[in-house]
This record gives C-alpha cells, structure tokens and sequence, in this order.
C-alpha cells in the first residue's frame, strides 16, 4: 500500500500544475466517467467549492477509475492517494460490518432525504458506525432510488409470482427472497444485462434508473415496483490526515458543502430515475405494483431479516441489535424519520 501511494504521488506530482499563493488544490478520484450521473453531482460540488473559496481551493478530478479504487478506496484514501474520492463501503469485504449491515434497516425511509435522516440517527446511536471510518472525514452521504424487481420474460403481478425465478439481488436481500421461493444470486451489476440476456437469470432487483444507465429495457419486458427498501451509507470522504492539514476556514467550506453534495446526488438520482422510467416506457416495459397487504408482508420479511442479520454481528463484538432498534425507533411512520431527543 505504501508503495502504491508513493506511485500515485509521482503521477501527480509529474502532472502538477504551478499553484498561485494561497491556493490549496485538492485531487478527487472516481471510478465514474464525467457523464455519470454522480460525477455530475461532484461537479456541482466542485463548483460550490471553488466559488465560495474565492478559487483558494481548487478540486482537479480523476475519472474512471484511474487513481482509485473501487474496492480499496477507503484504505487508498487513508494513506493518501488522493485527496478526496468516491467510497463504497457497502462493497468493502472487511472492517465494515455494521455499514454494510445497516443499510437494511430502511424499511419506511421512502425517500433520500429519509434514508439521510435515518442514517445519521443510527450513527448518532453506534459508535461502531464511527469506528469503521476510523482515518477518514467524511464529506457526503448518499441514498437512492428504491429498488423493484425487473424480469425478463415472467411478469410479476404478486409475491406468489416470485417463486421460482432466479434473480441477481445484492447481499442483504437473499434471505428475504429466498423465503418467497426465489433462487437468489449475487453477480456484478456489470454482468446482469448478459445473464438475462442468454437466460442465465430471469432478471434482477433494481432501481427503475438502470432501464437506461445499465440499457436493461433492451433485455426485460416487466418491472414491478414493489417498494424494496435502499439504505444510506457514506460515498465520498477525504482522508483524515489531509484533512487537519487544510485550514480552519478551508475545513468550514468543506463542512459547508456537504449539504450541497447531498442535495446535487439526490438530484442526479432522481433524473437518473425519470430518464429510466422513460426509456422503459419507450420500450413497452409493462409496470405493474403490488397490493397494500402484499408490500405490508414483504416489509414484515425484510424487518425479520434485518434483525437477525444485526444480531449475527455480534461475532465482531459489534451491537448491530443497538443500531437497528435505534433505526426502528427513528421510523415515526413511512418516510417520517425523528431521532431520540428531536427530530433529524
């Protein structure tokens, strides 16, 4: 890993540009291109920075995966690599347990400002969830769309119609699927559109973004959208030892753009959503929903899930049950989120 970061340094120092006084210029890496709809959200980031700087602070972006990571990125950013970049600590396979966990306790936060809300409720209530951060400042949080479930050729008008299929779901959904007769799967989200393209897999559970950003209109004829939570987790963060080297007024910025990151992600997540839905509909994708009492009963499944999967962190010496009663407790009513003390 040192060796890494002292490589990573002599390329940007072989491509540094000549810096004014008084300007501190800070490097961001993504493994998106600039078309992304969440690198145009750090452009508006960027933007934020620059001007209310005064251009004291200036953001050079790497795209595409040319300086960090997808999977280390949190350790690249700790030792220096780059300045500020995009993290996924959802993906990360070690030492971020109750992160990864967390995010299925979201049953009722419908929207991004809640599952915002939430999480930072449940990081008020877990040290734990400070812990796996340990050597980072982070600088923004990120929901999403909620998730349905898109097939290819079996349309899906009700839970009963899930038996049987074989669909591509992330981690912390197998179990629930598995208990409505789904063979459930984890691949790449890269591989998906071939799998159902040669029947590999009958579809997977997505966000109705990906008709357009993954081309799955191209490949599946149904989505139904069946409220399948999403959880928030933290996306873009700046090494800590970078951080108390910048300035007090440098840090307020950064501090102060926070809200602005959030606000350009939920943004570009929401247009991402209507460009999909678009396409899908230009497709002749059919959209079906399911019944009150059916999404109520999946709701049930998903919770019962959630819970066993925070008590089964306790191997770690991680209270996930303290996380996820916190998580509950916060849920006033469905997309309503209030912390213990206030609201968030």
């Amino acid at each position: 890993m040192k060796r890494l970061a002292l490589l990573a340094l002599l390329l940007l120092a072989a491509c540094a540009r000549p810096l004014p006084p008084g300007v501190t210029e800070l490097t961001y890496a993504t493994p998106y291109s600039p078309t992304h709809p969440f690198s145009k959200a750090d452009q508006a980031w960027m933007q934020f920075v620059e001007q209310r700087s005064g251009g004291r602070i200036r953001i050079r972006p790497i795209w595409s995966g040319a300086l960090l990571s997808s999977d280390m990125s949190m350790d690249e950013l700790r030792h220096g690599v780059a300045d500020v970049g995009l993290i996924t600590p959802i993906y990360v396979r070690g030492g971020t347990h109750l992160i990864r966990i967390q995010t299925g306790f979201y049953s009722g936060a419908d929207s991004i400002a809640s599952q915002l809300a939430l999480y930072r409720c449940i990081t008020a209530a877990s040290p734990e969830m400070g812990k796996e951060l340990h050597g980072l400042k982070v600088l923004a949080v990120q929901g999403g769309s909620l998730a349905g479930v898109v097939t290819t050729d079996r349309r899906v008008r009700s839970l009963a119609d899930l038996k049987g299929l074989r669909l591509r779901a992330p981690t912390e959904l197998l179990t629930v699927l598995e208990s409505l007769g789904v063979d459930a799967v984890n691949m790449p989200m890269a591989d998906v559109y071939s799998a159902m393209a040669k029947g590999v897999i009958d579809g997977v559970i997505a966000p109705g973004d990906t008709f357009r950003s993954l081309h799955f209109a191209e490949v599946a004829r149904h989505y139904n959208n069946l409220a399948i939570p999403r959880g928030a987790y933290p996306a873009r963060a700046m090494g800590a030892a970078r951080w108390n080297s910048l300035t007090a007024a440098e840090r307020a910025i950064l501090t102060e753009s926070q809200a602005v990151w959030e606000a350009a992600l939920e943004k570009e997540i929401h247009a991402a959503l209507e460009k999909g839905m678009e396409e899908a509909r230009a497709q002749g994708v059919t959209v079906d929903g399911v019944s009150q009492a059916e999404q109520a009963r999946f709701d049930a499944l998903y919770l019962r899930d959630s819970e066993e999967n925070a008590r089964r962190l306790s191997r770690f010496g991680i209270d996930g049950l303290r996380a996820f009663r916190a998580a509950r407790a916060s849920v006033q009513g469905r997309d309503r989120i209030a912390c213990a003390g206030g609201k968030a």
